[in-house]
């Protein structure tokens, strides 16, 4: 797996922890979620990776 992927998965696997999901992931699965599911991890992962990147934007201008 390539870096770029293990910190996605891992970042994924971070957001399903803070949206109280792990315990169903647990469960029943990564494959077993549903769309609702799915889609709340994917919209913050999308939210989170988008405040890092405006972060670093942010630190970029400063240096």
């Amino acid at each position: 797996m390539s870096k770029s992927k293990e910190e996605l998965e891992k970042l994924k696997v971070e957001v399903a922890r803070e949206l109280k999901l792990e315990d169903e992931i647990k469960k029943r699965g990564w494959k077993n979620l549903t769309a609702r599911e799915t889609g709340k991890i994917g919209g913050y992962m999308a939210k989170k990776l988008m405040q890092m990147a405006k972060e670093k934007e942010q630190k970029e201008e400063k240096s």
